[in-house]
């Protein structure tokens, strides 16, 4: 069920539903011509729009958790919580390591942990293949790369759900129910919502996906593939999000 959940979501989210919405579209243009022309002109359109900085933009701030880190409501944090943010091939390391997403986060959590002498929890599993979590990569790059001891490891969770649910085990054994939680900003909400359905409080600490207030020169306007994955991972949570919201 879940590796179908997988290839559902990744059906109805760009660059893919566009694309299967102008390839139904000109398999109709034979035999209705209106209904075909206009499907395959849709799926060109969300697929332009979809790649602008601006809309990018106005969907990572709809689904995002905007509140910046507050360093006194973070005195009554007993441990910082880093999600798990992907996982690469680099041959360069050995084999795999952390994604470019996961090692923002680290780094933001490794200078809190420095910060406010707190101990870190990371959370991360083997989704797709076999092999080393994502969590025990995520501890050898704080440890090798940031100087910064883990004391928890949640090895078995795919997704923000089970990070949550199986973290909050470990944190509740030692005596923590109010955590520092460490993602990205787009990602933030989802998050904190399933740690409070898994009885642990948060205090957010995000790594900013939202663009510079002060605006983009021109280029930067034109539609790219960034802007696209930017907009596909903010679909994505609030499609995510909203999971939540029913299964509350």
């Amino acid at each position: 069920m879940f590796y179908v959940q997988k290839v559902i979501g990744a059906l109805v989210l760009p660059p893919a539903s566009p694309i299967l919405l102008i390839a139904a579209g000109l398999l109709m243009i034979r035999r209705w011509p209106r209904t075909g022309y206009a499907a395959a002109w849709m799926g060109v359109l969300s697929l332009l729009l979809l790649s602008l900085p601006v809309t990018s933009d106005l969907l990572v701030r709809a689904a995002g958790d905007g509140t910046p880190f507050s360093a006194e409501r973070a005195k009554g944090a007993q441990a910082i919580v880093i999600l798990g943010g992907g996982r690469r091939y680099a041959p360069e390391y050995g084999g795999e390591t952390v994604s470019r997403f996961a090692l923002q986060r680290l780094r933001l959590g490794a200078k809190l942990a420095k910060e406010l002498d707190l101990p870190v929890l990371v959370t991360g599993g083997a989704v797709y293949a076999p092999g080393a979590s994502e969590a025990q990569l995520m501890a050898e790059a704080l440890e090798d790369s940031f100087e910064t001891p883990v004391k928890w490891i949640e090895s078995k969770s795919r997704n923000t759900h089970e990070n949550a649910t199986f973290s909050a085990p470990l944190l509740r054994a030692a005596g923590i129910d109010t955590v520092i939680l460490v993602t990205h900003d787009v990602h933030q909400r989802r998050s904190m919502a399933e740690f409070s359905a898994a009885g642990i409080d948060t205090i957010p600490a995000s790594v900013t996906l939202r663009a510079n207030p002060a605006g983009r020169s021109f280029p930067q306007h034109i539609p790219n593939a960034g802007a696209l994955t930017m907009s596909a991972l903010a679909l994505h949570e609030l499609l995510g999000y909203l999971l939540v919201w029913a299964r509350t």
